[in-house]
């Protein structure tokens, strides 16, 4: 397994640990001082519960996208949308902004080291391609 691939594997874990906590927001999880800067701590209301689900939709497609572009998934996306594994890496490093600057010390421990690791190794396949 070439390092774009070894990449990949690790933003999918990551995302797939995001998506199972989006989801488990959406459930009901009494999670939700650990998201969105700490404001609803316990369960999200029922508006921020199909946020929570868009959300893990929009992760899957990142992980996707980035399966695509190191060569895990034959989706042709990289070749289609050459473009599309930058957006993924602007993502990843917003996401890691946004989480470092939460006003939540959960929500910090969490996820700006699960961040770190998504910007890394999207970086990482983006510059392979």
């Amino acid at each position: 397994m070439d390092v774009a691939a070894l990449a990949a594997v690790a933003y999918l874990a990551g995302t797939l640990l995001a998506i199972g906590f989006q989801v488990a927001l959406a459930l009901g999880a009494p999670w939700g001082a650990y998201a969105m800067g700490g404001r609803f701590p316990g369960r999200f209301p029922p508006s921020l519960r199909l946020l929570a689900l868009v959300q893990a939709v929009v992760l899957g497609l990142l992980g996707l996208a980035v399966a695509s572009a190191a060569g895990l998934a034959d989706l042709h996306l990289s070749a289609d949308l050459p473009w599309l594994i930058w957006v993924v890496v602007v993502l990843a490093a917003l996401s890691l902004a946004m989480n470092a600057a939460s006003r939540s010390p959960g929500e910090r421990r969490l996820w700006v080291p699960v961040a770190s690791v998504l910007l890394a190794s999207s970086l990482v396949v983006a510059l392979a391609t």
